[in-house]
C-alpha cells in the first residue's frame, strides 16, 4: 500500500519537476558567444569613390575572410575626416565598429582647432597602419622650371608669383607646400579647393601653377605631358614614377609628406578582441592580393603593431605641429 502511494505521488509530481527543470534551463545565463558573432562595421571618413573608400573595400574584404563575418562599409563624412573618426571613438568598444583614419585627422587637424571632439590617445585603439601613399609635386608647363631646385630659385626671384592649389585648408596637400616654404624659405600663394578634383582641373587649365597630390591622382596627366613632375615628397621613389627624384635627393631631406591611413577602433576593446582584429588586419595587409590592389593607388601596405602605430603618429604630430603653428592655420 505504501509503495503504491509513493508511486502515485511520484507520478503527480513529475510534471512539476519537468517544469522546474525547464525554467532553470532557460533562466540560466547564456554562454558568451565567440567574437565575431555578427557583421562588423568599418567606418570610412570620406565620400565613396575616393582613395580611402578604395582602401577600406580592399581591407574590408580581407578582414571578412579572416574573421568569418561580413564587414560592412559606412561612409561618415565631414570636417576633413574628423566626423567619421569621432563616430568610431564614441562607439561601443566591442569590436563591431572599426574605422579608417587619414593622417591629417590625428597628426595635424588637432592643432588647428580648440574644439577637437576627441583625444586620440584616450579614446581610440590604434590597431595598425594600413597604407602609406606617395605624393608628388608637379607644376604647369608654363612654369619655367624642370627640377625642384630650379623651382626654389625661381620662387625666390619671384616672390608670391607662384600659386599652389590644395584639396583644402589643413590637408596634407596644403601642409606639404607650407613645409617646403618653411624649409626652402620661399613665398608662394595658397589657393584652397574643396577636394582634389577641382584643384587638378585648375592646374591643367593654368589657373594655378603648382600642387602636391597623390601620385595615382596625377599620374595620367604626368604621362600625357599636361603637367611636369618635379619631386616625390617621400623618403623613397615611387614605382610609378621611377625617374622622378625624391625631395631628399633634390636637397630637402625633411620635406616629406606621405599621405597615410590607419585602422582604428574605440578605446577599451577586450584584449582578445583587439588581438583578433589586429591579427586579421596584419594577415590581410601582408597578402599578395592586397599588395596588387594597393599598387593601383601607388600605395605601400604598412602592417604594424599598435605600439609602432602610436609612435608613428607621435612623430607625425611632432613634424606637423610647428608647421601649423608657424603658418597659423585655423579651421574653427
Amino acid at each position: 500500500m505504501r509503495r503504491r502511494v509513493t508511486m502515485l505521488l511520484a507520478r503527480a509530481l513529475w510534471p512539476a519537476v519537468l517544469l522546474s527543470a525547464t525554467m532553470l534551463l532557460f533562466a540560466a545565463p547564456a554562454w558568451p558567444q565567440e567574437y565575431p558573432a555578427r557583421p562588423i562595421k568599418l567606418v570610412v571618413p570620406f565620400p565613396a569613390g575616393g582613395p580611402s573608400d578604395f582602401f577600406c573595400r580592399i581591407l574590408g574584404h580581407g578582414l571578412s575572410a579572416e574573421l568569418g563575418q561580413q564587414v560592412i562599409l559606412e561612409n561618415r563624412t565631414g570636417a576633413g575626416g574628423v566626423t567619421g573618426v569621432d563616430s568610431v571613438a564614441k562607439s561601443l568598444p566591442d569590436g563591431y565598429t572599426v574605422g579608417l583614419t587619414s593622417g591629417s585627422v590625428l597628426s595635424a587637424i588637432p592643432f588647428m582647432t580648440a574644439k577637437f571632439p576627441f583625444d586620440w590617445q584616450k579614446d581610440l585603439s590604434l590597431l595598425t597602419l594600413v597604407a602609406r601613399v606617395h605624393e608628388v609635386l608637379v607644376v604647369h608647363p608654363s612654369v619655367p622650371v624642370n627640377t625642384l631646385q630650379e623651382l626654389v630659385t625661381y620662387a625666390k626671384n619671384n616672390p608670391r608669383k607662384i600659386s599652389f592649389g590644395s584639396a583644402g585648408t589643413g590637408t596634407f596637400t596644403h601642409l606639404a607646400v607650407e613645409l617646403l616654404k618653411i624649409k626652402a624659405k620661399i613665398d608662394v600663394v595658397h589657393v584652397p579647393y574643396r577636394g582634389a578634383a577641382p584643384a587638378v582641373n585648375d592646374l591643367l587649365g593654368g589657373h594655378i601653377d603648382m600642387i602636391v597630390l597623390d601620385v595615382s591622382v596625377l599620374l595620367p596627366h604626368i604621362r600625357s605631358g599636361a603637367i611636369k613632375a618635379l619631386a616625390v615628397t617621400s623618403a623613397t621613389r615611387s614605382d610609378a614614377l621611377p625617374d622622378v627624384p625624391t625631395t631628399g635627393e633634390a636637397g630637402f631631406k625633411t620635406v616629406l609628406s606621405d599621405n597615410w591611413y590607419g585602422l582604428i577602433a574605440p578605446a577599451g576593446l577586450p584584449s582578445k578582441v583587439e588581438d583578433q582584429l589586429h591579427k586579421a588586419a596584419i594577415k590581410t595587409l601582408r597578402s599578395a592580393e592586397l599588395k596588387k590592389q594597393f599598387d593601383i593607388q601607388d600605395a605601400v601596405p604598412s602592417p604594424s603593431t599598435p605600439e609602432e602605430f602610436t609612435a608613428f603618429v607621435m612623430r607625425e604630430q611632432a613634424k606637423w605641429e610647428p608647421v601649423v603653428t608657424t603658418v597659423g592655420i585655423k579651421i574653427d
